[in-house]
């Protein structure tokens, strides 16, 4: 996986075996009753997480190669779709499931399969289908125009690494962090066209950070997207560099960019609140820096945050652990936590946490 286009930051840590205990993180409200709960656990690598509808959420768990559905009430967990090659994103979209597969941490995929992929199958049971090939589409149309391949033929960079997907009521969207863009696949003619190659962030830290030959900036590396008031909002990694992670407000319908907001760093995941408050995630925040091992006795339930810019744009944060995926419904945020936790040799350690917006006051 390319440095400058990973879906999540792991350069700035060695993974090494810890004793500490996947305990949750819980914020203690002004009522005395918690502002961050831990709605279920035991889960493997959980990114992306929407909702199916008032009960219940669906979470891609790509370390396990699962999509499994949670139930809010009780946190009972089951599987829907199973022997997946690193599920990142998935939505369920009128009783089918579109499920983004990604660069795999594991072993090579099977033979003749298309490991980085927009994939379709029935809510339950079925055989997953490749809606698009995604890693072909951006062989095809290549939509920021980089340099690709070196001159030995071999990739200087990741290719195509779809994270994220959103359904629409015609289409489904994916944000696919290397090849740089949101793609859009027409539910009704099985076209996938560019919603929108995302811009190279110049400036600062970016003007001399590495990347593809004839390239200058950090690449934008999108991860994640939300909806509001007929505009989308995109989560941007900003190739890893402090400072480079955005959001950015973009038209839904011709993908115009309208805006951003900037500074984050290592942003994994967005969502947008009902009064417009815009939610982001911060898998790494507070990691140790440098290529060693964590000093002695580095606690990992201390790694990650989450931000909430308000509509004024006063920015307040939340201590998650290693939160990846957001979506709000229903009055609360919901993240996907301990999303890495395998990288610290700590197996089954993901959750799902509700949120209540009073944690961020």
């Amino acid at each position: 996986m390319g440095r400058r286009r990973r879906a999540f930051a792991v350069t700035t840590i060695t993974a090494v075996a810890v004793t500490t205990a996947a305990s949750p993180a819980l914020a203690g409200g002004p009522d005395g009753t918690p502002d961050v709960k831990v709605v279920t656990r035991g889960l493997d690598g959980p990114r992306e997480l929407q909702f199916i509808d008032r009960h219940r959420l669906v979470v891609a768990e790509s370390d396990s190669g699962e999509v499994t559905q949670v139930k809010l009430k009780m946190g009972g967990k089951r599987t829907m779709v199973s022997g997946l090659v690193s599920p990142q994103g998935v939505d369920d979209v009128h009783g089918k499931l579109f499920i983004a597969t990604g660069e795999a941490f594991g072993p090579p995929p099977p033979p003749g399969s298309a490991p980085t992929s927009l994939l379709k199958v029935r809510r339950w049971g079925g055989t997953p289908r490749v809606a698009e090939d995604l890693l072909q589409y951006e062989l095809d149309f290549n939509p920021d125009q980089q340099v690709q391949f070196g001159p030995t033929g071999e990739p200087v960079d990741t290719l195509s690494n779809p994270y994220y997907v959103l359904g629409g009521r015609h289409s489904v969207l994916v944000a696919d962090a290397g090849a740089n863009a949101i793609l859009k696949y027409d539910r009704h003619t099985g076209r996938t066209t560019t919603l929108a190659a995302l811009p190279v962030v110049t400036g600062g830290v970016c003007d001399t950070w590495p990347n593809n030959p004839g390239t200058v900036g950090c690449d934008p590396v999108p991860t994640g997207i939300a909806r509001h008031d007929g505009h989308l909002y995109v989560s941007t990694l900003g190739a890893d560099a402090p400072g480079a992670g955005r959001v950015l407000k973009l038209d839904e319908k011709t993908g115009e960019l309208l805006g951003s907001l900037d500074g984050f760093t290592g942003a994994t995941g967005v969502a947008v609140g009902d009064d417009g408050s815009v939610y982001v995630s911060e898998l790494f925040h507070g990691a140790p820096q440098g290529e060693g091992p964590p000093p002695p006795g580095f606690d990992p339930a201390t790694i990650g945050r989450i931000i909430r810019v308000a509509p004024d744009g006063t920015r307040t944060s939340v201590p998650v652990t290693m939160p990846t995926g957001l979506v709000w419904g229903h009055g609360r945020l919901y993240a996907s936590a301990w999303s890495v936790g395998v990288f610290f040799g700590i197996p089954h350690a993901g959750q799902i946490v509700s949120i209540s917006p009073d944690a961020f006051h």
